[in-house]
């Protein structure tokens, strides 16, 4: 792998420390499975549960089982499914009149254990998310809600969460109108959250424009929050990897991510770091956030190897890392950890969440949130550190 070869490189030379060419995605997966012995504790969980955040975590650990060949990482993963599954394919605690895509990034991971365990359970749950998602309610244009409780609203955490696992399906079900459900969430999305002028995605866009955080002109929420672009960014990049090399609109999608490659380098700042709300920096209150940086090494990484992206990109994912490494990055006793994660952000809901510059500065900050460490992993596999 080219970053490989330009690591061990970097290493002889003394640019970057040894550190980064001992399979950081290992040793940062050890510390994970050693903080959570269970899959279900993943994201500090606290009780057995389809969360797209544990699934996000295990997707990780699926990775770092291919990559390894260690068996240990794939069962730590298939004792949470085995566990959530029963042999009718129902899923714990799943609630279909939630009409909630948050559910469904979970169920990425059921397609690899379908296919290494047979086990028909886990095909059946996987119908049953397809299920949710022929009936999911949708903008006029066809875009998926973010939940039944947010109407009319597409999140861009939501692409993520529903566009990779229909064109997973595609695959599996040898059904293209699933590719084209994936690609149309991807544009549709990119339609109504892009803003030209910066060539950044708004979190949010509200059809109805009724929401007290939408611009009553566009629809569109009011900052840049720089994980719902990584969540994004993730899923144009992960969706192209399912589809086949002359699938109509593929070029569209790629065109897509390498305009969001090119305008995310110019908010990098001079430690190699993208901020909660990237478009400013150094405010007050604003810092360098964990969960974005680890979904930009990821997406801008695989972007580079699948030859999305120009191989021009690898400076920046080596500052990038070395910004992570240096702020984001630390270990005690003997376990490794990402610190400044943002714990959750939205909009809606009760208390009310505005997507003002204050809220998003204002939510809760921990460690080892897995919305970090998952594409954090993932982005190691990646880049070869």
């Amino acid at each position: 792998m080219i970053f490989k070869k330009i690591i061990l490189l970097l290493c002889i030379l003394g640019v970057v420390s040894t550190l980064t060419a001992q399979s950081m995605y290992q040793q940062f997966a050890d510390s994970e499975m050693k903080r959570f012995p269970e899959a279900w504790q993943l994201d500090h969980g606290k009780r057995l549960y389809f969360g797209y955040s544990q699934g996000l975590g295990c997707l990780a650990m699926l990775k770092v089982a291919e990559k390894t060949g260690d068996k240990k990482y794939f069962n730590y993963v298939e004792k949470w499914a085995d566990t959530l599954i029963n042999e009718k394919g129902e899923i714990h605690l799943y609630e279909l009149s939630a009409y909630n895509v948050d559910f469904v990034n979970s169920g990425k991971i059921l397609f690899e254990l379908y296919e290494k365990t047979k086990k028909e359970k886990y095909r059946l749950a996987i119908e049953t998310l397809v299920h949710q998602l022929k009936y999911q309610p949708t903008t006029l244009e066809g875009g998926y809600w973010h939940k039944l409780i947010y109407p009319h609203q597409i999140w861009l955490d939501g692409v993520y969460m529903t566009g990779p696992f229909l064109a997973k399906y595609a695959k599996l079900s040898k059904q293209d109108q699933y590719y084209d459900k994936a690609i149309d969430e991807i544009l549709i999305t990119a339609k109504h959250t892009l803003d030209t002028r910066t060539g950044l995605y708004y979190h949010a866009w509200d059809e109805s424009k009724k929401q007290a955080w939408a611009n009553p002109k566009t629809g569109q929420s009011p900052n840049f929050w720089g994980r719902s672009i990584g969540w994004y960014f993730m899923a144009v990049i992960d969706v192209l990897d399912e589809l086949p090399l002359d699938y109509p609109r593929r070029d569209q999608l790629i065109q897509l991510a390498q305009s969001l490659a090119k305008t995310l380098a110019n908010y990098q700042d001079d430690e190699g770091l993208w901020w909660q709300v990237i478009d400013q920096p150094k405010k007050e209150r604003n810092y360098q956030e964990a969960s974005v940086n680890s979904m930009f090494l990821y997406a801008y990484s695989k972007g580079i190897n699948k030859k999305y992206l120009s191989e021009s990109y690898m400076a920046l994912v080596h500052k990038l890392y070395q910004g992570i490494q240096g702020r984001l990055l630390k270990k005690e006793n003997g376990l490794w950890s990402l610190v400044q994660c943002n714990a959750v952000a939205g909009l809606g809901g009760n208390p009310y969440r505005d997507g003002s510059y204050d809220y998003y500065v204002g939510e809760r900050i921990r460690e080892n949130d897995t919305k970090a460490t998952g594409p954090f992993i993932m982005g190691c596999i990646e880049s070869g550190f």
